[in-house]
């Protein structure tokens, strides 16, 4: 059993975009709060993912490796539409790895960073490129993206 420890952030042009860069498609075959299930494929392989309801910046997760093709099928056959598609970019800052999505489609314009952290009183430097934390406002959440995608807020 694993737990997320992650809180989320909007974010403002920065140095985090000269990081490598990799492209994300996800969908979701479920949704309902107390539990998620999402496919994702990333360059070439394919996971599922099941998560827990958030309590505060924590909650269960998941996570098993699939074949690709497999994966490709959910999300074309299976996944609630539109689908979640997004390049993450990912940067070592001091202790902490940061990962930053730009979504396209429905939610382009949307950019996100994401930390993830060991307990959720554990101190976080923020580089100068992050804005706002946006982890408790489940509009930000990827599930809630494909019902309620940023392009229509």
């Amino acid at each position: 059993m694993g737990t997320e420890i992650e809180r989320k952030f909007l974010v403002r042009e920065g140095a985090w975009r000269e990081a490598g860069v990799e492209t994300y498609r996800q969908g979701y075959l479920s949704t309902v709060k107390e539990r998620t299930v999402r496919v994702r494929t990333i360059n070439g392989k394919g996971y599922l993912t099941v998560k827990g309801i958030s309590i505060g910046a924590s909650r269960l997760e998941f996570e098993y490796e699939i074949p690709f093709q497999d994966a490709e099928e959910m999300l074309d056959s299976l996944c609630e539409k539109p689908l979640i598609e997004k390049n993450r970019y990912k940067l070592d800052q001091g202790e902490f790895t940061w990962e930053v999505d730009v979504f396209f489609g429905d939610n382009e314009g949307l950019i996100l960073a994401e930390v993830e952290l060991q307990s959720e009183d554990q101190i976080l430097d923020r580089p100068a490129w992050v804005r706002e934390e946006v982890t408790n406002d489940p509009r930000y959440y990827n599930a809630n993206l494909i019902s309620n995608p940023y392009s229509s807020w």
